[in-house]
């Protein structure tokens, strides 16, 4: 009867153990966290892109993944690509910035 019972809590407790270690992140799929904090980083970054007076009047695409920060589009110049990288990179947040922006020609 003993060993039928401690089998039964070896087997709830493996049980257990399982269903906990399911519910961590792995690589491929992020914890919510990680999901607000992206799209809090994306709206600062597209928030700084239109305050900026030489920056505003271009559409500038903006998407961050676990803080790396992806801008694309089309701008006038070579200072505005350079410009739109630095306030990217001035975000509280923001890890690296992939800078896809194409000047116009």
């Amino acid at each position: 009867m003993k060993k039928g019972n401690m089998f039964i809590r070896c087997l709830l407790l493996m049980m257990l153990v399982v269903s906990l270690a399911a519910c961590g992140s792995t690589s491929k799929q992020s914890a919510p966290g990680e999901y607000v904090d992206d799209s809090v980083i994306t709206t600062k970054v597209k928030s700084k892109l239109a305050g900026d007076d030489f920056l505003k009047s271009f559409e500038i695409g903006v998407e961050t993944y676990k803080g790396v920060v992806q801008l694309s589009g089309f701008v006038d110049t070579q200072i505005a690509v350079n410009r739109a990288g630095e306030i990217a990179r001035g975000v509280q947040g923001v890890s690296s910035v992939k800078n896809n922006l194409n000047v116009k020609q």
